[in-house]
């Protein structure tokens, strides 16, 4: 009986405090700047993903049942005239939801970089094609892509027609290939920070060994150490996490103001939204969260082996 009160009178102080199993203190050691470099990481490449997964939907939305037709003819009298044949014939399609020919201005300003002021003028050798944006009704398929490539070139013979899907494919492609390597790295990040608690309970542990056997002797069980030490670990994942969430939102603004001057169209379609920044901010939360349970498994794993 005395020694049951020895036990009850102990086991408070076994919770309330760190009760000296980690000697460490909290900003001092090199737990929470690591926590702090993985959670920045991790925001900046879970950013990129959320980026980079709008960027895909806005662009798939955009060309979704989109059709260009390029006519391509040296004389300009005559493109002109298979222009406004071609506009007259898509647009008395029923499969066809909207027609719009792309000014010669506009295309003379897009090929200025690469070709000069003078490129598609009455004197020019390189003429510049009349360039129409067609829209169909639902998903473009090869058949119909078929079909009103035979229906144009019977009336418009300088017509060239295809789906903007098919030329945007392996930008699409590429899209898809960074996003997945966003989530590997997220995934990565998330084991390496694992790793790195794993090996910080570990070293405290071997530390503290004499004192985890006092405390075991006064009544203290495996469960009120490892509370000991997840709260500890928990702390410190805390302050990195939050540490780590600011580096990393400061990396991200600053990133996305330099796309941002880019002015695309594509790059602007890869803003985030609040859902995306929602799914930003809990990062260090469940960085937090994995720190604890990984503590708590390693410690409670490691009194079974120690006692």
């Amino acid at each position: 009986m005395a020694l049951s009160a020895v036990i009850r009178r102990n086991q408070p102080r076994f919770g309330a405090e760190r009760s000296g199993l980690l000697q460490q203190a909290r900003l001092a050691g090199p737990m929470p700047w690591v926590i702090a470099i993985m959670v920045a990481l991790t925001v900046m490449a879970a950013a990129a993903g959320l980026a980079l997964s709008n960027v895909a939907s806005s662009a798939s939305s955009a060309i979704s049942g989109g059709v260009t037709v390029q006519i391509v003819e040296a004389q300009p009298a005559e493109r002109d005239r298979q222009a406004e044949v071609a506009v007259a014939l898509l647009r008395n399609r029923n499969d066809v939801a909207e027609v719009h020919r792309v000014p010669d201005s506009e295309l003379e300003r897009l090929i200025e970089p690469w070709l000069g002021a003078e490129a598609g003028t009455a004197d020019e050798a390189i003429p510049i094609p009349a360039l129409l944006d067609v829209r169909l009704r639902g998903p473009v398929t090869e058949q119909r892509l078929e079909a009103l490539r035979a229906a144009l070139t019977a009336s418009v013979p300088a017509a060239t027609l295809d789906a903007q899907a098919t030329w945007l494919g392996p930008v699409f492609h590429a899209i898809h290939s960074l996003q997945w390597l966003a989530v590997g790295l997220v995934l990565l990040l998330a084991g390496t920070s694992a790793a790195a608690v794993w090996l910080a309970a570990r070293s405290a542990l071997g530390s503290n060994r004499d004192t985890i056997e006092i405390v075991h002797l006064l009544g203290g069980t495996d469960n009120q150490i490892a509370d000991i030490f997840q709260r500890s670990i928990a702390a410190d994942a805390l302050v990195g996490g939050v540490v780590g969430l600011l580096l990393g939102l400061i990396a991200v603004v600053l990133l996305g103001s330099q796309f941002a001057a880019l002015g695309s169209g594509m790059v602007a379609g890869g803003a985030l939204g609040l859902p995306d920044w929602a799914m930003i901010a809990a990062v260090p939360l469940i960085g937090v969260a994995i720190a604890m349970l990984t503590a708590r498994l390693t410690v409670l794993g490691a009194l079974r082996r120690m006692l």
